[in-house]
């Protein structure tokens, strides 16, 4: 029964590192996910910061003249 239990082993182990795997691909993935919405957040701001900006300098060049 040696080879039969070695191969139950080897099996559990393999079972072990695939359960392992998909987990921390799952994990890869969701970060990768929280990173593009981060990120996207950050161009928003930027873009409103800049149309901010812009409308700002507009009016202030309106007063200027």
């Amino acid at each position: 029964m040696g080879a039969m239990d070695d191969a139950k082993d080897a099996a559990e182990a393999t079972g072990k590192k695939i359960g392992e795997w998909a987990d921390d691909t799952k994990e890869r993935i969701s970060d990768k996910l929280d990173e593009a919405k981060a990120e996207a957040k950050v161009k928003k701001a930027e873009a409103e910061r800049d149309a901010t900006e812009a409308k700002n300098d507009y009016k202030e060049k309106l007063r200027d003249d």
